[in-house]
Parts: C-alpha cells; sequence; structure tokens
C-alpha cells in the first residue's frame, strides 16, 4: 500500500466580477483550507480554456458571465465521457435563482445564492468532499441529477413569487458589496451590460437586467418612464414639458448633490400620464 498522500483538491472559480470572485476565494480558504485555487477565469471560454489545461477537481461557475455563460460551460463539461479524470465537480454561484432548474439539468453538484452565505457553503463543502471520497465513478454528470433534485425543495422556494416584491437589491458600490433597501431607490438606469442603482447618496451597479429587475419589483412603486429607465413613484416630484414637447421627471430628492431630470419617452408617455 502507498504511504504517498494524494494532492489536496483544486478548484477554479469562473467570476468576472473580481471583488466576488476573491470574496468567494477568501470564504473558501476559511471552509476547506485544503482546497488549492488554482485560478479565477473571467470569462466563459477561459475557464473552459483553464479547466482542460489544470484540471481542477472542483469548479465554482458564475451563471452569467462574457462569452459563454456558466450553463454552457457546465454543458460542454458534461459531454465528458463518463467516469474520465478530467472531469470536474460544477458548483453554480449565482444571484439568478431562477436558473436553479437549468442548474440541475445541467449536472451541477449544487447551486449557491449570491452573497454566499457562511453556513450554505459549508454544507456545499461538505457535499463536494464526500463526492471526491466517493472516487471517480460518482463524480460522472450523469449522476448528479438524483441527488440535485432532493435538494430543490430548497432551492425554489428563493425564486418564488409567493415571496413577494423585492425588498433589497445587492449592488457592488466599489468594492463592496450591498444591499440596499428598495424604499433607498430613487432611480434605475440601464447603462451597457450594467444597471445603475441610483440613491440619494450613491450609485450602485448591478448585472441583472433592468427587465428582470422590474419584474421583481412591486409595479405600484416603480414605473418605467424609458426604455433605460425606471423611477420609484413616490419620489417624483413633478412632471414638466420643454418648449419641444418633451415630458421630463423631476425628482424631489437630489442624488450625489446634484438635481434630478429624467426623460419620458413617448413609448411611456401614456402609462406615465395616469399616475
Amino acid at each position: 500500500m502507498s504511504l504517498i498522500p494524494s494532492r489536496a483538491p483544486r478548484a477554479l472559480i469562473a467570476e468576472d466580477e473580481p471583488v466576488l470572485a476573491q470574496a468567494l476565494r477568501e470564504q473558501l480558504a476559511q471552509v476547506w483550507p485544503g482546497l488549492e485555487v488554482v485560478a479565477i477565469a473571467g470569462d466563459g471560454d477561459q475557464a473552459l480554456a483553464d479547466i482542460a489545461r489544470l484540471a481542477p477537481e472542483v469548479v465554482f461557475l458564475d451563471i452569467r458571465m462574457p462569452g459563454r455563460s456558466g450553463l454552457e460551460v457546465a454543458r460542454a463539461l458534461a459531454q465528458a465521457e463518463p467516469g474520465a479524470a478530467g472531469v470536474p465537480l460544477v458548483v453554480f454561484v449565482t444571484a439568478y435563482d431562477q436558473h436553479a432548474i437549468e442548474a440541475f439539468e445541467s449536472a451541477a453538484v449544487d447551486y449557491l445564492l449570491k452573497p454566499v452565505a457562511a453556513d450554505r457553503l459549508a454544507r456545499c463543502v461538505d457535499r463536494l468532499q464526500a463526492r471526491l471520497a466517493a472516487g471517480a465513478a460518482a463524480r460522472a454528470p450523469g449522476t448528479d441529477l438524483q441527488a440535485l433534485a432532493q435538494a430543490l425543495a430548497g432551492l425554489l422556494p428563493a425564486a418564488a413569487p409567493a415571496a413577494g416584491p423585492l425588498r433589497f437589491i445587492r449592488a457592488s458600490l466599489g468594492d463592496v458589496i450591498r444591499q440596499i433597501p428598495v424604499d433607498e431607490v430613487l432611480y434605475l438606469e440601464a447603462q451597457d451590460k450594467y444597471v445603475a442603482i441610483v440613491t440619494r447618496e450613491a450609485t450602485a451597479l448591478v448585472r441583472t437586467p433592468l427587465s428582470e429587475l422590474l419584474a421583481a419589483l412591486d409595479p405600484q412603486r416603480f414605473v418605467q418612464i424609458h426604455r433605460s429607465t425606471a423611477v420609484r413613484v413616490d419620489a417624483i416630484d413633478t412632471i414638466r414639458r420643454d418648449f419641444a414637447g418633451r415630458q421630463f421627471v423631476h425628482l424631489r430628492e437630489q442624488a450625489g448633490g446634484r438635481e434630478v431630470r429624467l426623460p419620458v419617452s413617448r413609448a411611456y408617455a401614456a402609462q406615465f400620464r395616469g399616475l
């Protein structure tokens, strides 16, 4: 019998937000000191290249990334021959809990919601360690669905409509992730691949599309006034027209020390006049 210890398990984190990637790395260092994070990939294509090059046993995948999504990366990995030595265990780490069932179908080992709670990550690590201890056969992607189905009841309530409208928005403010109360939000504005969450004190960024945010917010409290802009109704002070007949919403509070005037597009003008 060989007395040479097996090498420490290795992991790759695929996350295009450096602050979130580093936060997960630090959390993992606390709950799984023996795990070596060998790479952090900023997009799906890089993740696949790094997995092929480094052969980590575990991969933590963000679902929404540039290039290939986390789901596409997982599906590519799941096509590997069952029992192959290079097939890693997959954990999705994402803010988009509506993808839970898709994650199951992609044969993930677990599914974590951002921001990742320490106790939830600890349970995930326990599951990963058990699977690694069981050997290569238990790592075959096709065998993951049964175990994941048992966890389904614990994952779906977070996405259930019965939970009511969104009360907080998780957003990046510099190098800090903040839980912004919806009551503090003055307006939301889509900017490239981000949505700016604007409050009286600061502007924070999220990667959730504006349409998804609006679907989760109380429709009685937020109204869309432009393809890229939605406003909290009780933050509105006045609605004015300029000399060309264009409508503008003026807010009662300043944002970052400046007066706020937001254009109302023709597509939303009729709906907005009913407020």
